[in-house]
């Protein structure tokens, strides 16, 4: 079927001409296809597997109910051997190739090696398969993006427009896994591109929305989460779901912190990757010994949770224990998303803020499932930083306009809230850009005071010619400055203008700088000037330097500003 797909784009672009905007189109479709078939193939193979393993598939909370504790503790322990053993041969036989496509799309050239793709995408699946705490959604979109890299380089697409394909293929991948075309393509674009442009978003959202047409032709399937009809939300209560998206920004950072302690633990216990991973199993399998929930991504217990009736004592205790089993299994190394746990966190946590609200006024509040959904877009904005696709995402689950102004208000709260901690977020790509933005908005606040070198070539109006001389010999500039007895700025001398010195005439060598001076020759810069300001001054002068001083009014060289220094603030601001 691909090759077929390949030779069947070719025949329509030489048989309609098609520019290649239209080609990347065609190529969007391709990519759709094959990152659906990708995902159903990595979804029957679960499913095969945990039949094999306990004679049943579908939830593996009810995988965990139905088995003794002995093999609660022991499958995910062998899984993460497993896992951690094919880790090992990932590292092993692609050393220095990159897998990860954010890192393809948004820094790299495209290229997603296949090799690693596929041996860290068994490596997942050993996790997944045996009750690891992880989403499978990043394995599926992993796969997707590297049958689109694989498309792009075997029909020699440039840099830009194979990250452009692998980007199309990440979006159908996700879009695959949760039945969410829009907010898959929208999660690429936000995310990993960065911008929303039509130039890529177009390409992107007809992958995903291919993609999703295809999976509605196979069995099996069904929306990623049943929910329960959402009702009018009037009047002060939403004020309550803005006081759930600062719950939410609040908790989102702490989330990923968690993460990312455990993270560091494992990595300082210097203990192999499949003993790693296997304690991370071990960790999991204990737990669930008392919390069958902590099983899988947390997919069915959402369900749950929007469903049936629980106590809050019960909602706390899977919230924790599944914070828990969440970070080992991502703190050990396993490879595998953590999407849907965020979703799993948000919903458990919008639960218990609803029980609460209705608790404490019950007859204007509604039910708490309705919490419940918004919290799970709240929660996913705070940690991923993408408000936009976490309000698509849960309305694309609700089809009900009625969530809109509820899960708007608290995505966006959400998301305020969050980055006003450390600009934390789940994903790497997104910290960076996070980073490289506030450094852009430094620079753009940068003074000239914050690049002040010292200005060497500094003489009193007094020096002689041989002082003079000697300066120019030492530092090898054009301009020696020239300042007066209280370090004020007078003007600078000119290495051409001491050239009759070579003639010999002995009157010049009773002159001193005085004579020499220039006045209002060179451009001064002032501290408080800003990058532009300056770099207009350096437009005006072929120099490498220009003196800085107090004021305009009052001149008191303070030193120099370097064309190399501000230049090399541009470029980090670009």
């Amino acid at each position: 079927m691909p090759s077929f797909l390949l030779t069947a784009a070719r025949y329509l672009q030489r048989l309609f001409r098609f520019s290649e905007v239209h080609l990347m189109l065609v190529y969007a479709v391709i990519v759709g296809v094959l990152g659906a078939l990708s995902t159903i193939a990595f979804r029957d193979g679960l499913a095969i597997v945990q039949h094999l393993l306990v004679g049943r598939s579908g939830s593996f909370v009810e995988m965990a109910r139905t088995l003794p504790w002995e093999f609660r503790v022991l499958l995910p322990t062998a899984g993460g051997v497993i896992a951690g053993t094919f880790l090992v041969l990932a590292n092993r036989y692609t050393a220095g190739l990159k897998s990860d496509y954010m890192e393809a799309v948004a820094v790299g050239d495209g290229h997603v090696s296949v090799r690693q793709t596929l041996l860290r995408s068994l490596s997942s699946f050993s996790s997944i398969v045996t009750g690891g705490s992880i989403g499978r959604e990043g394995a599926m979109v992993q796969l997707a993006a590297m049958c689109a890299s694989v498309v792009g380089r075997g029909v020699r697409f440039e840099q830009s427009r194979l990250r452009l394909l692998v980007a199309c293929g990440a979006a159908a991948g996700l879009a695959s896994a949760y039945n969410a075309p829009i907010a898959g393509a929208f999660f690429v674009t936000e995310i990993v591109l960065g911008s929303i442009a039509m130039s890529s978003f177009g390409p992107v959202l007809v992958a995903a929305v291919v993609a999703n047409i295809t999976m509605r032709e196979f069995p099996g399937y069904q929306p990623a989460y049943q929910m329960p009809a959402f009702h009018d939300i009037a009047g002060v209560e939403v004020l309550l779901f803005i006081g759930l998206g600062l719950v939410a920004g609040i908790a989102a950072p702490q989330f990923l912190r968690v993460l990312d302690a455990t993270k560091t633990l494992f990595r300082k216990s210097r203990l192999p990757l499949p003993v790693r991973l296997g304690v991370g199993g071990l960790l999991v399998g204990i737990l669930s010994v008392w919390v069958p929930q902590v099983w899988g991504n947390g997919y069915s217990v959402v369900n749950s949770l929007l469903h049936d009736q629980w106590l809050w004592t019960a909602v706390l205790t899977v919230l924790v224990f599944k914070l828990v089993a969440t970070a080992v299994t991502t703190g050990s190394g396993a490879v595998g998303g953590v999407f849907t746990p965020t979703l799993f966190m948000g919903a458990a946590l919008g639960l218990l803020f609803g029980q609460a609200m209705q608790a404490l006024w019950p007859e204007a509040v509604s039910a708490p499932f309705t919490y419940a959904i918004v919290g799970m877009g709240a929660f996913l904005a705070g940690a991923t930083g993408a408000p936009l696709m976490a309000i698509l995402m849960i309305f694309e689950m609700t089809l009900s306009y009625q969530v809109m102004l509820p899960l708007m208000l608290s995505c966006v709260m959400a998301y305020f809230i969050s980055r006003s901690f450390d600009g934390s977020s789940m994903y790497e790509i997104t910290i960076r850009r996070n980073r490289e933005e506030q450094e852009r908005l430094r620079l753009r606040r940068t003074q000239m005071r914050e690049l002040i070198r010292p200005a060497e070539t500094v003489l009193p109006l007094t020096a002689t010619l041989e002082e003079l001389t000697q300066t120019f010999i030492r530092h090898s500039v054009k301009y020696v400055y020239i300042v007066d007895e209280h370090h004020r700025l007078q003007g600078q001398v000119a290495l051409q203008d001491l050239t009759s010195v070579l003639t010999g005439d002995p009157s010049e060598q009773k002159k001193t700088a005085a004579d020499y001076l220039r006045r209002d020759f060179l451009p001064v810069i002032t501290p408080e000037m800003s990058l532009s300001e300056a770099l207009q001054r350096f437009l005006t002068h072929q120099g490498e330097r220009l003196p800085i001083v107090q004021s305009s009014t009052d001149p008191v060289l303070l030193g120099a500003i370097y064309k190399t220094s501000l230049l090399d603030a541009y470029y980090r601001l670009s």
